[in-house]
Order: structure tokens, then C-alpha cells, then sequence
């Protein structure tokens, strides 16, 4: 079994790729920590609870940072709804997270396990900045870091003309984790784009596998108007899904090893990921960038996970 430690600030496409963490035969998720985001803190952790319990697991969900670093949080409600999951009547609240407080979670289980954790984060990388700078020995004990967020290959950004919301919301927080010497993977919004984009079609399949399948779905009805009037695609698009499905299985993927830096200045660069494709900058490389992860290797793992 491959222990996953996932990091999320839940809303509905997270919710989808936790359901195919819990969900897969070989991966054991010795827990998921949690962090601001797309909804504020409180919201956030209440959908990773429920979202556990809808998959009959009893998974521990930590509470982590309710702001990023240095700046004011920004939510992303209005792509995702109030609640964070579609504004379709959840129950919401109510659940009783686990003790312990996220970062020290993340120290603790890379420090217990020594090359055997696959850490997946799918929010701002608040609470990871924050286990690197209390604890900077994690970085050698980690096995995989595999970071939803930026633009790495190709792609307008989706909270600013070049920025990805995740990295948006946190940039000083990608920093530290891009200068820590982990073993990072990211996978960027533009791979989402490209491969994980769920049609009409794509909608009517999943919600013939059931419940799981149905509410994978469901919970993407703020993001499917955001996706016809704003980013214009044929429908939701699953980021955190298709960066779990590279954790899971990173064959498919085509990647180059390649230097990335963050910018963390204002507006209108705020987030936005530097890569040295072509070495002008001469950036240490320091992360494996997925340029493309195959859309028929996605909905197929999606689909089986979710069946």
C-alpha cells in the first residue's frame, strides 16, 4: 500500500480527486490537512468531512492555515459556489475534525515515514511552506510532491491573465516550496484544460457509475457556469482530479525536469509561474513539469475509481 498525505482547501473538483484517492485498492490515505482556499477555512474542512464519510472511510481531516502567509485570503466562491461545493443543499456541517494542527501532521508523517509518503497538495501551499520552515529536514524524507497549481507548458492563467488561483492566492508560500530541494511534481491548470475537461458526455457517463459518480457531478454546478461564461470550455474542468490521477500513476505523463520560479510581487503578475523552458535565466532546476498527461489515461482511471 502507497500512503498518501493530501493537502486540500476542499471544494468540488478536490472533493473529486479525494474520492479517487480513498477509492483506489493499493493507496492507504493516512490523512488529509486542510487550508484556505477556493472557501474559507471552517467550509473547507466540513466538505472534506463529508466528502470522507460519502466514500464510508473514517480518513482524519487536520485543520491547517485560514490565511495564506503574508496576504489577505481570497476565495474562489464565486467558481465554485458558497459552499464550496455547488450551493446544492449539502449537509454541510456539523463533523468534528481530528486533532492535531496541519503542519505538524505533515512534519510528523514524513518524520514517521521516511521515503514512503506521497504528499498531494491541491490548495495554496500554505500549510506546506509552514511544515518546510518549521521542519526544512522533511524535504530528503519525502518520496513524491505532486502540487496542483500554476501554468506550466501552455495556458492562460484563471484568476489573472497568467496566474493559476492556487498559486495566486499563496505565491510566498510556493516559494518556500519551490526552495526547499523537495522532490516536486507539479501539474498545471493547463493540463486541465487540455485533458480534463468534463462535457456533457463526460457528465451523463459518471452519472451512470452511481453515487460516487453522480456527485462528482453535482457538486460542479457553480463551476459548469463559470466554465461556459468565463473560461469558455465545453464544461467543468477537473484540475485536482487529473493531479491525482498523476500521483496515482505518473507512467502516462510526459514531463521535463526543468528550473521554476514564482512571482510574488501585485497585480498584474501576482502567482504567476516563471518557467525556464529555454534556460535564459539559468534557474536551478528544481521541479518535474507535466506537459501533458493523456485525457483517454484520465477519464479511464476517473471513471474505474468512481464506478
Amino acid at each position: 500500500m502507497r500512503k498518501f498525505l493530501i493537502d486540500t482547501d476542499t471544494a468540488s473538483d478536490d472533493a473529486v480527486a479525494m474520492c479517487m484517492a480513498l477509492r483506489h485498492p493499493d493507496i492507504d490515505v493516512v490523512g488529509f490537512t486542510v487550508v484556505a482556499g477556493n472557501v474559507p477555512l471552517a467550509q473547507a474542512v466540513q466538505n472534506a468531512l463529508y466528502t470522507v464519510e460519502l466514500c464510508g472511510e473514517n480518513t482524519p481531516v487536520y485543520v491547517g492555515h485560514g490565511r495564506p502567509m503574508l496576504r489577505d485570503l481570497g476565495t474562489a466562491q464565486d467558481v465554485h459556489g458558497e459552499d464550496g461545493m455547488g450551493d446544492i443543499g449539502l449537509p454541510l456541517s456539523g463533523r468534528t475534525p481530528a486533532e492535531g494542527w496541519a503542519p505538524e501532521v505533515i512534519v510528523d508523517t514524513i518524520r514517521q515515514n521516511p521515503g514512503e509518503i506521497t504528499l498531494v497538495a491541491i490548495g495554496p501551499l500554505t500549510n506546506l511552506a509552514a511544515a518546510i520552515l518549521w521542519a526544512p529536514d522533511i524535504a530528503e524524507k519525502v518520496e513524491r510532491v505532486v502540487i496542483m497549481g500554476g501554468t506550466g507548458e501552455h495556458g492562460p492563467g484563471n484568476v489573472s491573465p497568467t496566474a493559476e488561483f492556487n498559486f495566486w492566492v499563496d505565491p510566498e508560500a510556493v516559494s518556500v516550496v519551490l526552495r526547499s530541494g523537495m522532490p516536486l511534481e507539479f501539474v498545471g491548470w493547463d493540463i486541465s484544460i487540455e485533458s480534463a475537461v468534463v462535457t456533457n458526455e463526460r457528465q451523463e457517463q459518471l452519472r451512470a457509475l452511481g453515487e460516487l459518480g453522480s456527485f462528482s457531478v453535482d457538486i460542479q454546478a457553480t463551476l459548469q457556469g463559470f466554465a461556459w461564461e468565463e473560461t469558455r470550455l465545453a464544461g467543468p474542468d477537473f484540475p485536482d482530479p487529473i493531479a491525482m490521477a498523476h500521483a496515482i500513476d505518473p507512467a502516462p505523463a510526459t514531463m521535463e525536469h526543468l528550473g521554476v520560479d514564482i512571482a510574488v510581487g501585485v497585480e498584474p503578475m501576482r502567482g504567476t509561474m516563471i518557467v525556464d523552458h529555454y534556460g535564459f535565466a539559468q534557474l536551478p532546476k528544481n521541479v518535474n513539469v507535466v506537459t501533458h498527461y493523456p485525457e483517454d489515461a484520465f477519464f479511464a482511471m476517473l471513471t474505474d475509481l468512481l464506478r
